[in-house]
Order: structure tokens, then C-alpha cells, then sequence
């Protein structure tokens, strides 16, 4: 049976659409069209049934979709049906910020270990979260369950810290290091740089300039 590839931009698209369902929930909408989805986010509403069409048929014709229900339907799809242990590496800066997210909590994704090899960081807890020397790895990431690290430390030290995620038995790695990592192919990779990021709005910026 052949499998249906689908592009990691309606994945992306399907976060989006999650969230903005889980607004219009609390705001006490019980049915939507495409086309408010369509307007809420920014895209088309043949965008939004093309992207719904990959996983079945939602809603109904002429009455459009239950929020709550399709609310639901996608979150799991995207796997957010569950909880998500996950472990950081690198009590710096970035990696405070990311243990004091509160978004984590919300879509299933709880921090059950902080590590780091300043002598002066351990010990300490992090929003209830104690932060563990990297000897302590593959034990916290075997009692915690995690599956997924998040790599917040310097880019010199990121590949040795993805090579002992992965030899903890962490299966996905989201890196925040502003370097290019080498993982086997069975391991998910997520690289989040935000100077790529920040270059794409100036590029944006310098092109719109340039054909207005």
C-alpha cells in the first residue's frame, strides 16, 4: 500500500490551524467554515480543505465543522493526543526561557529534566524542574520516558550533546545551535536558527522594497 507523503508545510499549517480552533472554542463557537478558518490564519479556504483532505472527510457540506471536533481530529494528528516528555540541555539563557514556556504544558510537552555542566547551575530548579549534570542523561531520560531533546547550548558542544541524546534513547532532536548536526537517519531532526529566521524577514523586507 502506498503511502501518502505529506508536505511538512501542511503539517505547519495544521499546528496553526489547531491553535486558532482552540481561540475560537474559548470564545464559544461551536461550527466554522473553511473560509473563517481561511481568513483567521492568513491562507485560502481551498488551502484548508486541501490540507484536511490528506487525513479524511471532515465536517459537513453546506454546515462546515464542528470546532470542537475538528479541534480534536488535528491535534491528533499531530500527535498531540499524548503527553511529550522531553529533556533540555543547556540551563543558559535560552533554555530557561524555553523550561519557563508555558506553550509546552499546553499542547502535552512537559520538561521532566534540565542538564547542564556548570557546576553552579546544578541542583538548582527551573519552573519546579531540577537542573542535572550530563551524567545523569540516560537515567533521567529512561525514568522520565523522554523522547524528544532540545539542544540549547553553545554550537562547539551541540553535536556532542545530540550524540549523547541519542545514545540516551531520545528519538527527536530539536536544536537550537547555530550549527549543522549528524544524526542517523532514524533520528527526527528540527534545526531552529534564528538568524535563518530573522535573515528570511530581511530578505522579505529587501524585496518588497525593491518591486514596490
Amino acid at each position: 500500500m502506498k503511502t501518502i507523503k505529506i508536505p511538512e508545510a501542511t503539517i505547519i499549517r495544521l499546528s496553526v490551524y489547531s491553535r486558532y480552533l482552540a481561540q475560537c472554542d474559548r470564545r464559544g463557537i461551536v461550527t466554522i467554515s473553511s473560509n473563517e478558518i481561511a481568513e483567521g490564519v492568513g491562507v485560502s479556504s481551498a488551502q484548508v480543505r486541501k490540507d484536511l483532505a490528506y487525513f479524511g472527510e471532515f465536517g459537513t457540506r453546506g454546515v462546515g465543522y464542528n470546532v470542537k471536533d475538528l479541534h480534536r481530529h488535528i491535534m491528533k494528528i499531530l500527535g498531540l493526543n499524548q503527553k511529550w516528555p522531553l529533556v533540555i540541555v543547556g540551563a543558559g539563557n535560552l533554555g530557561t526561557a524555553l523550561s519557563m514556556y508555558g506553550g509546552f504544558r499546553e499542547r502535552g510537552f512537559h520538561v521532566v529534566g534540565i542538564f547542564d555542566d556548570d557546576p553552579n547551575k546544578i541542583g538548582y530548579k527551573l519552573n519546579g524542574v531540577e537542573v542535572f549534570p550530563i551524567s545523569k542523561l540516560k537515567e533521567v531520560v529512561a525514568e522520565g520516558g523522554a523522547k524528544i531533546g532540545v539542544i540549547t547550548v553553545p554550537a562547539p558542544a551541540a553535536q556532542e550533546v545530540a550524540n549523547a541524546l541519542i545514545e540516551s534513547g531520545v528519538k527527536a532532536l530539536l536544536n537550537f545551535a547555530p550549527v549543522v548536526l549528524s544524526v542517523p537517519p532514524e533520528i527526527e531532526l528540527r534545526n531552529v536558527d534564528l538568524s535563518v529566521n530573522l535573515e528570511i524577514l530581511t530578505f522579505n523586507l529587501g524585496y518588497r522594497r525593491g518591486i514596490d
